[in-house]
């Protein structure tokens, strides 16, 4: 695939005001920030999708978090969700490093794509099914380009879930009626693309252990295998 194509979109994307609640949540916090990051320069804009144009495999998350991607202008870049997210890609080998903090910090993916339905930080992380709808041009879009090359997708957590089948279904591929349901480890065949669900790893579920890495390690290896990728073996 074209690389400018999908750096089309996504400059696209960081410049849209399409939802008037989300973009003044997203600069009221690039305003005020939080203490910890007082000295940064906040990002306050959507954020677009985050690796190779070619990418075989797809992660799908919810939204940027206000002081994550929001602040650092990169998908799952500088939260707690981020470190469980990158560490575990790097541990299966399909990421350069295990860490995300700052967009010049040369972590590099392989084969593999990260992005959301909602490309800004919603309040309590809660973007409203009208929000969530205003943005789905944007992932269709995106999915549209990874055709070529895309053979997996995984989906973290149920709101991604809702979201992204009506995508993929704008994008060419079929899903089956009644829709797919949600479940972590669930895995499904649209037409030629391997899609599974994963529990979000958001604090909640990684801090209780209602999702561990060796569950989220389990999945990303599946899925990269479906993908034709050549992930690590568990150590």
């Amino acid at each position: 695939m074209d690389d400018s194509a999908l750096s089309l979109l996504d400059r696209r994307i960081a410049d849209c005001r399409a939802c008037p609640r989300l973009v003044a949540w997203r600069e009221e916090v690039a305003r005020t920030k939080r203490a910890a990051y007082a000295d940064w320069t906040y990002w306050g804009r959507p954020v677009p999708g985050f690796g190779p144009a070619d990418a075989r495999l797809l992660i799908v998350g919810l939204a940027p978090a206000a002081h994550g991607g929001n602040r650092t202008g990169r998908m799952f870049t500088g939260d707690r969700s981020g470190d469980v997210l990158y560490q575990a890609l790097h541990d299966v080998g399909l990421a350069s490093r295990p860490t995300a903090v700052h967009v010049g910090d040369g972590l590099e993916l392989y084969g593999v794509r990260v992005t959301s339905p909602v490309h800004c930080a919603p309040p309590s992380n809660k973007p409203t099914p009208g929000e969530r709808d205003t943005c789905r041009p944007w992932l269709v879009q995106e999915l549209r380009l990874l055709r070529p090359t895309l053979r997996a997708v995984v989906v973290l957590g149920g709101f991604g879930w809702q979201a992204a089948l009506p995508a993929f279904a704008e994008a060419g591929w079929t899903v089956p009626r009644p829709r797919p349901a949600f479940a972590h480890g669930a895995r499904y065949l649209l037409d030629d693309l391997h899609l599974f669900g994963c529990f979000h790893v958001s604090q909640r579920n990684t801090f209780t252990g209602r999702l561990t890495p060796v569950m989220l390690r389990d999945v990303l290896r599946t899925a990269a295998r479906a993908a034709g990728l050549d992930p690590a073996e568990e150590v």
